[in-house]
């Protein structure tokens, strides 16, 4: 019950929001054109607002396109921002960029590849943030007019931006309106955005061009569903951006973690942070690893070492709730730096990943196993150990055999 409590709350938070919206809408009057029932314009917001949070910069691109061409001549001097060419043409063409990569993402050498992830994700980033300007004026707008429109059209309404008048008091809702619709756009925008980004960091992550395709494809694939199901049916497509928007909720704590993982990333890649950084003996900041016992992977926090000597985990969840700790389930003789050719882990002798190293330690990881005493030293891992393998195979180990022959020889 206690695990099912937050959904509930959300699907309360949802039903108190969208209510008075029904409400308004039955008492107001019928668009002239198009879809005539009384929540379509509620439903096309709710839409809008998840499909343009799930791909930020094509959603963004694309509503931009569709409200210019359908203003017109006359109209289009009066359109925002996002919808002038000078935005959308843009931005739509950076998509079609992003997917020629995704396309040639199997043809594509890791080495020329993971750069262009990192850009991807930064980019992903910057236009959650440009499309947060167009989304919560959006909505704003959107629900605000739904509202004064039906104050407009009741009995006693005082006019187009006010509602009855009640003894002695006037009062204008569009405040009260901003107070509540600006809220919700930001809440509903991150929640769905965050789940959305996290794609793109499992892309950076991933090591197969295949897996980068399928995702996208997926996130894609959602996006024109609900699309199409908003165009064919308002309110079943705000239905099914309502199941978008829980399952987003539900999934924010892993999300959120691989949104700080991807923006530290990126922040590190672009700054090259390790050319200015140490390991520290006293503690260094990392992330957990799949097989740090009770610890949600890539949990950001950092490894420090006790009085005693020994070293344990100190972590905020969500960053800024308060500290807790947990001490490592085995000593640091029986651990290893595992050293990749992109990312970095520390890792236990018998197998699987305690922490993951963040791009700073890339060229540090003799110095970090040094410092925190790790037995195992340092050991090339995934791609690296690969390639070390393949040496082994094709001449390393032709090159110890030929020694030792000689050696018997002689």
């Amino acid at each position: 019950m206690k695990k099912a409590t937050p959904l509930l709350l959300m699907m309360v938070a949802l039903a108190l929001v969208l209510a008075p919206i029904a409400w308004a809408a039955t008492k107001g009057e019928k668009p002239a054109g198009g879809d005539r029932s009384p929540g379509a314009p509620a439903a096309h917001a709710i839409s809008t607002l998840t499909g343009i949070a799930i791909s930020p910069l094509l959603g963004t691109g694309a509503y931009g396109a569709y409200q210019w061409v359908r203003a017109g001549e006359g109209g289009r001097a009066a359109l925002p921002w996002y919808a002038k060419p000078q935005f959308w043409l843009p931005a739509l063409l950076i998509v079609g960029l992003c997917a020629a990569k995704d396309s040639l993402g199997t043809a594509l050498p890791p080495m020329l590849k993971k750069p262009l992830d990192i850009l991807e994700v930064a980019e992903n980033k910057a236009s959650g943030l440009v499309a947060a300007g167009a989304v919560v004026p959006f909505a704003m707008d959107s629900f605000t007019k739904m509202f004064l429109h039906s104050a407009q059209a009741a009995p006693g309404a005082v006019g187009p931006t006010g509602l009855a008048m009640i003894p002695g008091v006037a009062m204008s809702w569009a405040p009260v309106l901003d107070v509540l619709t600006i809220p919700f756009g930001v809440a509903v925008f991150l929640i769905v955005w965050m789940a959305s980004h996290a794609i793109n960091v499992l892309i950076l992550l991933s090591p197969w061009g295949a897996i980068d395709a399928g995702l996208k494809a997926a996130r894609t694939g959602l996006l024109g569903l609900l699309t199409l199901t908003a165009t064919m049916n308002p309110v079943l497509g705000a239905v099914l951006s309502v199941i978008v928007v829980i399952i987003a909720y539900l999934v924010a704590g892993w999300a959120f973690r691989l949104t700080v993982f991807g923006t530290i990333m990126c922040w590190e890649f672009f700054t090259r942070r390790r050319a200015r950084f140490a390991p520290a003996a006293s503690g260094n900041a990392l992330f957990a690893g799949a097989a740090y016992p009770k610890i949600p992977i890539r949990t950001y926090g950092r490894l420090v070492r006790r009085t005693d000597g020994g070293l344990e985990f100190v972590y905020r969840p969500w960053l800024v709730l308060p500290p807790r700790t947990a001490p490592l389930p085995e000593g640091p003789a029986g651990l290893a730096v595992g050293e990749g050719l992109f990312l970095s882990t520390v890792v236990r002798a018998e197998g699987g990943t305690l922490f993951l190293l963040p791009p700073r330690y890339r060229g540090h990881e003799a110095k970090l196993a040094q410092v925190c005493g790790f037995g195992g030293g340092v050991k090339p891992a995934g791609l690296r150990k690969a390639w070390s393998s393949l040496k082994e195979l094709v001449g390393g180990r032709t090159a110890v055999v030929a020694e030792a022959n000689a050696g018997s020889a002689s």
